[in-house]
């Protein structure tokens, strides 16, 4: 009688400690690496360095970024590839990239720091100007093709995906025939500017809202705004 409760009691710890022994170790480090994945976005603003650049349609990337920085009392720090400011809320971390590589060469900043911060995929905003939505008109979009632009192109390329978040800001159609360039590398004008700083801040609100309210939240809320 002993000796079988002696065996019915080593049988029932033996188990205990196979389960124990099966269940896969999770380190503290790692949860914390799984949780700063899950609350960190990369939010890259398209355009083109240089003091020539910065007012003009094209630039508008740079500009939401800039503006939310002013706003949150935020520095840009020049990094590699780009300038990159940190901005914590609601528990989320967002980092704000303006790539440095030009508009054609955009992915290449944007691989960068999506493999050095450990970001998914789903976790990627890319904000860029849109000739084919009138002045600033959002557009919000989990995925597609580049619609004839230069950085989504590369970005495309670079990633080998279309997969990924894109805020499209509408900057309308209003030229020429033949005179697309110049318009697009060109400034707003005042009406644009007037209107600009209401938009800008309609934008800021979409970079948060992205990080805290989701996707489809952020498209029911301000596509179309």
């Amino acid at each position: 009688m002993i000796k079988w409760i002696n065996n019915l009691f080593s049988s029932t710890q033996k188990e205990e400690n196979t389960k124990d022994y099966m269940k896969p170790e999770v380190h503290e480090h790692q949860k914390n690496n799984i949780k700063s994945v899950s609350k960190k976005y990369l939010i890259v603003g398209l355009g083109n360095i240089g003091a020539e650049y910065v007012n003009t349609r094209h630039n508008i990337g740079f500009k939401v970024l800039d503006f939310l920085a002013r706003k949150e009392s935020l520095s840009f720090e020049t990094v590699k590839l780009g300038a990159l400011a940190e901005y914590k809320f609601k528990g989320r971390t967002f980092l704000l990239l303006k790539p440095n590589t030009y508009m054609n060469l955009s992915g290449k900043a944007v691989k960068y720091w999506m493999d050095k911060e450990n970001i998914p995929l789903e976790n990627i905003l890319v904000i860029t100007d849109d000739l084919n939505l009138s002045f600033g008109t959002i557009r919000i979009k989990p995925k597609g093709s580049d619609g004839g632009h230069n950085g989504l192109k590369n970005i495309n390329l670079v990633l080998n995906t279309q997969q990924y978040t894109r805020f499209r800001f509408g900057i309308s159609d209003q030229f020429k025939k033949g005179q697309q360039v110049d318009y697009v590398l060109g400034d707003w004008d005042e009406e644009e500017k007037a209107k600009l700083p209401e938009r800008l801040e309609a934008a800021s609100e979409i970079i948060k809202s992205f990080g805290t309210a989701g996707l489809e939240n952020t498209m029911t809320t301000f596509n179309g705004k």
